[in-house]
């Protein structure tokens, strides 16, 4: 128990109970101690519960009682089952005071379980590092710049207030295995900037920097991710999947571009279709309020129709502008000049019109007889093919037994030509269908393992994944404790620890040791008690046996049988006896222990105690009651 209350009170001195340094075991504590230690640990295990509970005890009695019928509750909602009162605290118990610390010990949050809640490694520090200066940024009160002091100055400036921006940059990008051509050197190595000068402001390289590094990796890690759920699938290497997945996109992208350009078959019958589109697209892009500006081929007839109207618009303005203007003469002459104009751009138009409008005509008519040339070729080869076919018959008809006879023979010679063909077929046919099965059987054997070898290779990468992880978290968790090693007093004697370990070790050892030969020897005893007895039971009903047989015929022997009776039973007596004084000298022990334990438990100085306390309440309720009286 010694190393145990150690441990109880070095634990207790690091939540901060005062303990003084003569005190080295729980029967030394004192009932403030307890109670100090006991509200120590609560405020530690739950700040809500602990926060109104009082560190020490106060000088009344009756307060005493409350704290400690309050204590008891608190203990009890954290979840100690064991028996606690006010006496726990008030009148100290030993055994019921070390259950109680140990149960509030282990319920103190750990150490180790705060650490691995939080991120390891040197990142880890870093961050509770930033963490901290900015709390203490943000813990100073915010100044405007224009009113900043002299002493605000290192922790508000103008350079606190400036926002990150990423900007685009280069970086010479050597890999190994892979060429460049000597242009490329050349620029890298003569003429691209460094990094530092490719910024326009300090403040965004460090921004644009980590902002090109994640999206490097990302892709990175996504191309480790397909390669190893679709590449391992194709059966290729890495480049040669890498190098065909850009091909494919290459040439999707060229039919994307071609199908784009191309003008689809309907364009060549929809064109009046496509500008009223391409009108619309620009009414989309112009607004609805120009759509007057907009110029629309339209029809013959609808061109003839605003002929006219210009026409006749022109006649209008015409005439309001020599009624207006009579006396300019040369303003006359321009404006006869621009009539004459529009109607030569607007005759023109006309043309252009009829003239689409007939090579509109004039493809649809070369595509139909195009269509029907080629029907009509593939029916005129059809026609010579039959005509080729009954020349042959009409040239047979003037000889037509022998041709039929002919015919007949070549017809059995082709059938017995066939049939020997056959029989060849079949005997080369038959190694090849037992080839093709073997192959075929090859095939298969060869898919599944290499579709196990697959599957053990997936396996591999992600056991190699899984144990990558893991040797990473080791590593950050081995520097955080090296930092955290490196951080600690070195005044600490980590060898006295280990040593008095080592003995309790081995003081529980040698206590099973022999434990283990006193279970040993009892099993020994009993076996030979058994042993005796058994043999003495054995030996009694023989000799029984053979002195009753003599017993009958004479009288001696009869005494004898009467002796040997009496000394059976008085040897039974005297076992007896004995197994009685072992029972009672255990009883004895035991009492003896209940006794040790009740003098630990301090029952008189308990009862003292009481008595004087009893005394204190009466005299506190007598002196209540006098002012009671008096008021």
């Amino acid at each position: 128990m010694e190393e145990v209350d150690k441990i109880l009170i070095h634990a207790l001195r690091h939540v901060g109970t005062e303990v003084g340094e003569g005190i080295d075991r729980v029967n030394q504590f004192t009932s403030e101690l307890i109670v100090e230690a006991v509200v120590r640990c609560i405020r530690v295990i739950d700040p809500g519960l602990g926060g109104a509970l009082p560190a020490s005890l106060p000088p009344g009695m009756s307060a005493r009682f409350r704290v400690g019928m309050s204590l008891a509750q608190v203990c009890q909602d954290i979840g100690y089952k064991g028996e606690i009162g006010y006496q726990t605290f008030l009148y100290s118990n030993e055994p019921e005071i070390r259950s109680l610390l140990m149960f509030l010990v282990e319920k103190l949050p750990r150490e180790t379980s705060e650490a691995s809640d939080q991120p390891t490694g040197k990142s880890a520090v870093l961050h509770r590092a930033i963490a901290a200066a900015i709390n203490a940024q943000l813990a100073v009160s915010w100044v405007p710049l224009n009113c900043i002091l002299p002493l605000h100055c290192e922790t508000q400036s103008k350079a606190a207030s400036q926002r990150f921006q990423v900007h685009p940059f280069s970086l010479p990008h050597c890999t190994k295995g892979q060429k460049y051509l000597t242009e490329v050197k050349e620029y890298q190595r003569d003429i691209l900037l460094p990094v530092t000068t490719q910024f326009p402001s300090q403040s965004s390289m460090v921004s644009s920097i980590l902002e090109q590094h994640t999206a490097e990796l990302s892709n990175t890690q996504e191309r480790d991710t397909e390669w190893k759920s679709q590449g391992l699938l194709s059966r290729l290497t890495p480049q040669e999947y890498h190098s065909k997945k850009l091909t494919r996109l290459c040439k999707r992208i060229k039919e994307q571009l071609r199908s784009a350009a191309a003008p689809s078959p309907e364009s060549v019958f929809s064109v009046s279709r496509s500008t009223s589109e391409l009108s619309d697209l620009l009414q989309t892009f112009r607004g609805s309020g120009q759509s007057d500006f907009i110029l629309n081929k339209g029809t013959h007839f609808t061109h003839t129709q605003k002929f006219t109207f210009t026409q006749e618009a022109a006649a209008t303005m015409t005439s309001v502008n020599i009624g207006r203007q009579s006396g300019s003469e040369p303003q006359l002459q321009q404006q006869e000049e621009l009539a004459c104009l529009l109607l030569q751009f607007q005759q023109l138009c006309n043309d252009t019109d009829q003239i689409a409008a007939d090579m509109k005509y004039m493809r649809v008519t070369t595509t139909q007889v195009f269509d029907e040339l080629k029907q009509r070729e593939l029916e005129n080869a059809e026609n010579k093919k039959k005509m080729q076919v009954k020349k042959k018959t009409i040239d047979l008809l003037p000889d037509a037994d022998n041709n039929l006879q002919k015919l007949q023979s070549e017809v059995e010679e082709s059938a017995s030509r066939v049939v020997n063909l056959a029989s060849q077929w079949e005997k080369h046919r038959a190694p090849l269908i037992e080839e093709l099965r073997r192959l075929r059987e090859i095939c298969s054997s060869k898919a599944l393992e290499s579709s196990t070898k697959l599957s053990e290779i997936k396996s591999l990468h992600e056991k190699i994944r899984m144990a990558t992880e893991e040797a990473k978290k080791k590593e950050e968790s081995y520097k955080q404790l090296v930092t955290e090693l490196e951080s600690l007093p070195q005044d600490v004697s980590r060898s006295a620890y280990t040593q008095r370990i080592l003995e309790i070790v081995g003081n529980i050892k040698k206590q099973k040791e022999e434990i283990t030969k006193i279970l040993s020897d009892t099993k020994e005893l009993q076996k030979e008690i058994n042993s005796l007895t058994g043999k003495l039971d054995r030996t009694f009903a023989v000799t029984d046996e053979l002195v009753f047989k003599d017993a009958k015929k004479d009288e001696s022997v009869r005494k004898s049988y009467k002796y040997l009776a009496a000394l059976h039973e008085n040897c039974n007596q005297l076992i007896q006896t004995i197994e009685d004084s072992g029972t009672i000298l255990r009883e004895i022990r035991d009492l003896e222990e209940q006794i040790e334990t009740e003098n630990c438990n301090k029952t008189v100085a308990n009862l003292e105690r009481i008595q004087d306390d009893y005394k204190a309440i009466r005299q506190e309720n007598s002196a209540l009651a006098a002012k009671v009286r008096e008021g």
